[in-house]
């Protein structure tokens, strides 16, 4: 079951909102604010890769207010 870490720039003073609108997504399992070079940090938890995929280029990325994203695979060993 991949896992990931998306970190979202989004634009000044639109965090909370971006959030609220993370925190629907079926596959987001936390987010939260975060200070420094990244506004927001979403753990990512899916069936499939291309679930992920889907929801990481489709949903996260097309809220308005994104930005950017840097998203971080998690491999478990």
């Amino acid at each position: 079951m991949p896992k990931a870490y998306v970190l979202l720039n989004v634009e000044s003073g639109s965090e909370d909102p971006v959030l609220k609108q993370l925190r629907e997504i079926s596959v987001v399992e936390e987010a939260h604010v975060s200070y420094g070079v990244y506004d927001l940090i979403v753990k990512v938890h899916s069936e499939t890769m291309d679930e992920m995929k889907e929801a990481i280029s489709h949903k996260i990325r097309n809220i308005k207010q994104v930005r950017s994203t840097l998203t971080l695979i998690i491999i478990d060993g």
